[in-house]
Formats: structure tokens, C-alpha cells, sequence
């Protein structure tokens, strides 16, 4: 029986992601299902959470860290990025427009009081 939840991966992205994660080890502790623990790192980032704030569902919060954070130092997740670019690309939902709202952006203490050209007149 298939799950149908807002938090799941589609079928067809996790055939397109599954064999950018590295093979789970012989040894040691049974490997935890990869997918769910992707799922959870989606939900993690989707909603801003703690990792501490992780539903049960999706198992230990350090395991799914541990997992995340191994990935991001082998570059899986730098690897993940273009297939699932290009699969978006064919499905013609990426949008390449990047907006970067100045509104945040912020000088430094030191830097907001000096001097500056502004174009105008001097008095």
C-alpha cells in the first residue's frame, strides 16, 4: 500500500536520486531506509525545525543528522543537485531566476557611519 502524504518523495525522484547516496556498509549496524531518512531531512529543511524537532515517524533525529551531514562531506548532496535540475528542466518547472531581497542585507557596524559618494551635491 502506497502512503500518500505532502512529505513523501515522488516515486519517480527517488529513482532519480537513489543512486547518488553511497551503498549502505556491510558491516555494523542494518542501514536505516534511506529514503525515509531523505524525506525527513526534506521535512527538516522545509519547515526551519531543529533537528531535535523531528516527528517520530521518521526515527532518531542524530541518525538522520549523522546521515546528513556524512552526505554533505562526501558531496552527495552537490552530486544530487544537477540530476534533479535536469529532471525539473524536462518537466519544465525550473525557473532560473534568482531575487536576492536587499532589504536583509546589512553593513557592518564599523562601515555604517563612514563616508560616502552618493553622487549628490556637497555642502
Amino acid at each position: 500500500m502506497r502512503r500518500v502524504t505532502r512529505d513523501v518523495i515522488s516515486d519517480e525522484l527517488w529513482t532519480v536520486i537513489e543512486p547518488t547516496f553511497p551503498a549502505a556498509r556491510a558491516v555494523g549496524r542494518p542501514p536505516v531506509d534511506r529514503r525515509l531518512v531523505v524525506e525527513a531531512m526534506a521535512w527538516r529543511f522545509r519547515t526551519g525545525s531543529p533537528w531535535r524537532d523531528l516527528p517520530e515517524r521518521f526515527g532518531n533525529w542524530n541518525t538522520i543528522y549523522k546521515n546528513f551531514s556524512r552526505w554533505a562531506e562526501q558531496g552527495v548532496w552537490a552530486r544530487l543537485l544537477e540530476p534533479v535540475q535536469a529532471m525539473a528542466q524536462r518537466a519544465g518547472t525550473l525557473d532560473w531566476v534568482a531575487s536576492i531581497d536587499s532589504t536583509i542585507v546589512r553593513v557592518h557596524q564599523h562601515g555604517a557611519t563612514l563616508p560616502r559618494d552618493t553622487g549628490g551635491r556637497v555642502e
